[in-house]
């Protein structure tokens, strides 16, 4: 017979160290995308670019390419000289671009030294979400409205893409890459100046609230082109409290009247309020109308409203009285004679509108917008997710509703 053999168990060797640190990569990656599906993870978006549209209030040099350069002193505190911000230095969507990573946006009109790899700024200052009816020498309303900005960003991608993909070169430094317009964050900030348009038409509260919902309609129709071009994470500024700007104050004393422990109009107030109530409300609609979207409303008003009303509590000084303007008085605002304005001195062109000499004391850059400082104060207010709604924060602005991406 033959000899009896005995069977071998197998058995497997044991894990070789490299081996289980590999193990150990793929389950931390497993449980990381499953946190950020469900809504877990408190991990930051990944926003390759920002793609910004408004008015003066996030304008980064669009006027100033467009019509005027904007004057000294203008961008003396941050950047030293004139950077086509209608500030002395830097803006929320500086504040914001920063906070994120991205270089601060080149304005979209500004064809020298321009970089977009990063996004966009088609903001200009003076702009409207309806199209103005004159030139802006006589409306003082910006031709690049809204619906103009949103078609400015569709002629943006074909051609940046084109380029970026047929000619390369130093175009590929200075151009978006293709997957970055869907990882992009969308900001808007723009409507206060179809309030105003309507004040110094002489209208009431009443018939500038009448018009909100056309401007309502055009607001909705400029998003859902972006969402249809492909972005899909939204931050949307409603409008500030109109009534404590004080050229509004100042050029419309009656309608200004009455005013509340501020110094603020009521009226004018009033009507942002009624506005941004419309604005929250066709969000809301938004969301159901584009469940892929991730929008956040982010409540401006409540911020600003806050420095303005507790302005020298919080360090600031008297926050209607303007840093760079001319006149003294009880504002340092002329309506003739605005910041960087010159008059005429024995024959000799003088600067007028000066500025003031610690611009981080003011709230009111030139009357109509903040100083750098201000901004800041506003950015710190919003960038948390307090007055956002829902409450993100701006890092997490790709999540829908604070759920998952």
């Amino acid at each position: 017979m033959a000899p009896s053999r005995r069977r071998r168990r197998c058995t497997a060797a044991p894990p070789t160290t490299a081996k289980l640190v590999l193990l150990l990569v793929v389950l931390l990656l497993q449980l990381s995308e499953g946190a950020s599906s469900d809504g877990g993870s408190d991990a930051p978006c990944d926003f390759s670019a920002i793609f910004n549209f408004g008015d003066s209030n996030s304008d980064t040099g669009g006027l100033s390419a467009l019509i005027a350069v904007v004057p000294p002193p203008f961008g003396r505190t941050y950047f030293g000289m004139p950077a086509g911000r209608f500030s002395d230095g830097r803006l929320t969507i500086d504040f914001m671009a920063q906070s994120l990573g991205i270089r601060y946006l080149s304005a979209y009109l500004d064809s020298v030294g321009s970089n977009f790899s990063q996004g966009t700024n088609f903001a200009t200052a003076a702009a409207s979400i309806r199209p103005a009816n004159g030139s802006i020498f006589v409306s003082g309303i910006s031709p690049i409205s809204l619906d103009v900005q949103t078609s400015q960003f569709e002629q943006f991608i074909n051609r940046s893409q084109f380029v970026y993909s047929n000619i390369g070169g130093i175009y590929r430094e200075i151009l978006p890459k293709a997957e970055y317009f869907s990882r992009a964050l969308y900001t808007f900030d723009i409507g206060q100046n179809d309030l105003t348009m309507g004040y110094f038409d002489n209208m009431s509260t009443e018939q500038v609230e009448a018009y909100v919902p056309d401007l309502m309609e055009r607001f909705s129709a400029a998003i859902q082109k972006v969402y249809s071009l492909g972005g899909r994470y939204f931050w949307v500024h409603n409008t500030a409290p109109l009534g404590c700007l004080t050229y509004a104050v100042v050029l419309l004393p009656k309608l200004a009247a009455p005013r509340d422990d501020a110094g603020c109009s009521v009226a004018y107030n009033a009507a942002a309020r009624f506005f941004n109530a419309r604005l929250r409300e066709t969000v809301d609609r938004l969301r159901a109308a584009l469940p892929d979207a991730a929008l956040t409303y982010v409540d401006v008003y409540s911020a600003k409203y806050r420095l303005i009303s507790q302005a020298k509590q919080l360090g600031f000084g008297d926050p209607l009285l303007v840093c760079c303007g001319y006149g003294g008085g009880e504002y340092n605002f002329d309506r003739d004679i605005r910041c960087g304005g010159k008059v005429e001195v024995n024959g000799t062109s003088v600067l007028a509108g000066k500025s003031c000499d610690d611009p981080s004391r003011s709230v009111s850059w030139d009357g109509v917008h903040f100083t750098e400082a201000a901004n800041r104060f506003v950015f710190e207010l919003i960038v948390g997710g307090k007055l956002s709604d829902p409450p993100v924060p701006l890092r997490q602005a790709c999540r829908r509703g604070g759920g998952g991406r």
